[in-house]
């Protein structure tokens, strides 16, 4: 099976080992991890591939943790995404008022506690989608067919089959949705969803500033909600911006300079003038979460399985953990003859991440409701129990471990 445009018409069928629907970052990544089992994989990608492949900076990027960094380059990617990347030295988080800056109590982690190096590492959109679409392509195993959207999909003892909309079926053992917290695959499976809205919006975008950022991520925690602010590549930094809806929505309308102008107050002045560099975007807030992770030949990754408040920076962290932990437990069904797409293969892959989705799950909103607010007695609480953390070694040294991905039952593929 290879990349090759494949002769395709109502009623072809298209036979392969995994059909991941979804060409995002967590599909791309999968379907590299599988094919190292080997497996025949196919990803079915509802996006063109020029839109996917756009070289141009457009404001998005991730911090990516340490664990995330290791699982992307054992698929042999780090090499060309770590000339792009940012390390992530130290990590500041604090209280804060819009015009006031930061409170003088807060939360110091630095990488130089752990022996391992950076908690993590900034990665531009572009760079790494790139990476993993030229791998994608590059490799004999995977089929990418881009442009190409699921109408149906149907389970049986022996397999499933998704029909695409020019009537061509793929047969598979086992289909992972990865398409988004309105997933296809999981409505089609009859997997129901939980979760509610926060009533908070997130504008992100990227700034260039005039003093250099040294490595560091700000966490401020206003009391509409948390402002992160990334180390990028040079004198420039993602910012992730949290307000009331009805607040972000006028924001977003307008034009750059008045959106600077209600920003610059909330950022500060600590790394000087600061200016858009790149398109800016607006996410409403929720927490979504799927009812369950696996259904007949049917399994879940990313945020078709889980979609979280962004307070901790882990929501794509939190995907590649189900990439390396689903690839893992198809390869070793594989490897002991087992029919990968079978109940108890699946069930082992839905324990193994149940457990750690649910704690993320509930820490983020926790976190969420507790820092967005402008309580007094609330504030007093959380800048001493930072204050507190902050003077307690072994609990600082656990928290950057957390941060960078290195704690609980870490797949191979991120060791």
């Amino acid at each position: 099976m290879t990349n090759a445009t494949q002769e395709t018409g109502p009623g072809t069928a298209h036979r392969t080992d995994v059909a991941i629907v979804g060409g995002g970052l967590n599909g791309l990544g999968l379907a590299l991890a599988l094919a190292r089992a080997p497996l025949d994989v196919t990803v079915i990608d509802a996006q063109p591939a020029e839109t996917r492949a756009s070289d141009g900076f457009d404001g998005r990027s991730y911090a990516l943790a340490l664990s995330s960094v290791r699982l992307l380059t054992a698929l042999g990617l780090w090499e060309t995404l770590g000339d792009t990347a940012q390390p992530i030295r130290e990590i500041k988080v604090s209280d804060g008022r819009v015009q006031d800056g930061a409170a003088v109590l807060g939360l110091h982690f630095s990488s130089a506690e752990i022996e391992e190096g950076p908690m993590g590492q900034m990665v531009e959109d572009r760079h790494l989608r790139r990476a993993l679409l030229d791998a994608v392509a590059a490799h004999p195993r995977i089929t990418h067919r881009d442009s190409a959207t699921v109408t149906a999909q149907e389970s049986g003892p022996a397999g499933a089959v998704l029909t695409l909309a020019g009537g061509e079926t793929v047969a598979a053992r086992l289909v992972v949705g990865a398409d988004g917290r309105q997933s296809g695959v999981a409505s089609r499976a009859g997997i129901g969803r939980v979760g509610w809205r926060y009533g908070q919006t997130a504008l992100v975008c990227a700034i260039a500033h005039e003093r250099p950022h040294g490595g560091i991520a700000h966490q401020l925690f206003l009391p509409a909600g948390p402002l992160a602010i990334l180390p990028l590549t040079g004198n420039r930094s993602s910012i992730v911006w949290t307000e009331k809806t009805g607040l972000a929505e006028a924001v977003n309308t307008l034009p750059d300079d008045g959106y600077l102008q209600v920003l610059r107050p909330r950022f500060g002045d600590f790394l000087g003038d600061i200016d858009l560099a790149g398109a800016r975007y607006c996410y409403p807030l929720a927490l979504s979460l799927a009812k369950a992770f696996t259904a007949p030949r049917v399994a879940l990754v990313g945020d078709a399985a889980h979609g979280v408040h962004p307070i901790a920076g882990q929501g794509l962290n939190a995907g590649l953990r189900d990439v390396a932990a689903l690839a893992q437990v198809v390869t070793q069904a594989r490897a002991r003859g087992e029919d990968i797409g079978a109940a108890q293969v699946l069930e082992r892959y839905a324990r193994w991440r149940r457990f750690d989705t649910a704690t993320l799950a509930a820490a983020t909103d926790l976190f969420n409701r507790l820092f967005s607010n402008d309580v007094a007695g609330l504030r007093v609480l959380r800048d001493l129990g930072m204050a507190a953390v902050n003077r307690a070694p072994g609990l600082r040294r656990a928290f950057i471990r957390e941060a960078a991905g290195l704690t609980g039952d870490l797949p191979e593929l991120m060791r």
